[in-house]
């Protein structure tokens, strides 16, 4: 049997994305990667304060998110800006992006890869905020995949399907995996998402792909 240290690192590893990055003439690695990546605060779509909430169609259905641009607003923006290129749902004429990695218990792991099993290139790496936001990866929240690099995500994202809170600052790592909103409508179908056949990596039999994703 595994030891606990040993699953952990397991799990945690399940959370590594690896990605080409292009925010800044910088290169990162994975649905995640290195730096910093602000939101300026003079953007008109500056989402600071505000309330935002995204809708998600996927193979399996339609799921809603509530993001928290007061807690984690670099983490927000971000996600924002690949809704709003059409990253995700292939609006960006690069294909739809798919669930790669989903395990029942776990997290379902999207964001990064097309159906043929290209890795998109993506923007820069933006800090990671799991400190400074206050927000926990219990059951239902939407939170940043990331390598060891604490700031290194870019576009792959997760949803809790269970309280993982291993996941946050101090936890399982020190700097945590920073969460930046809630589920909140279609549940069910982010917990069939995450019960779907999948392999030993979790990759599910079937593509589980993005078709479509907006600001509401």
């Amino acid at each position: 049997m595994r030891s606990p240290h040993v699953l952990l690192l397991v799990l945690l590893g399940l959370l590594v994305a690896c990605t080409p990055s292009r925010r800044g003439g910088s290169s990162g690695s994975s649905g995640d990667d290195d730096d910093s990546a602000a939101a300026d605060d003079d953007d008109d779509d500056d989402v600071v304060g505000q309330e935002i909430a995204v809708v998600m169609e996927t193979d399996y259905g339609v799921v809603g998110f509530d993001l928290y641009p007061d807690a984690a607003p670099v983490t927000v923006d971000n996600f924002l800006d690949y809704v709003d290129i059409g990253f995700y749902d292939g609006g960006d004429g690069l294909g739809p992006t798919l669930f790669h990695r989903v395990l029942d218990g776990f997290v379902a792991q999207g964001g990064g890869y097309t159906v043929d099993g290209v890795l998109k290139e993506t923007l820069g790496p933006i800090v990671n905020e799991a400190s400074s936001s206050g927000l926990s990866n219990t059951a239902g929240t939407i939170a940043m995949a990331r390598t060891d690099d604490p700031n290194s995500a870019t576009s792959q994202f997760y949803v809790n399907l269970v309280d993982n809170l291993f996941l946050d600052p101090g936890q399982g790592t020190e700097a945590g995996y920073a969460v930046f909103g809630q589920v909140s409508y279609g549940w069910d179908v982010m917990q069939q998402i995450g019960a779907a056949p999948a392999n030993s990596n979790g990759l599910p039999n079937s593509p589980i792909r993005i078709l479509w994703m907006a600001r509401e």
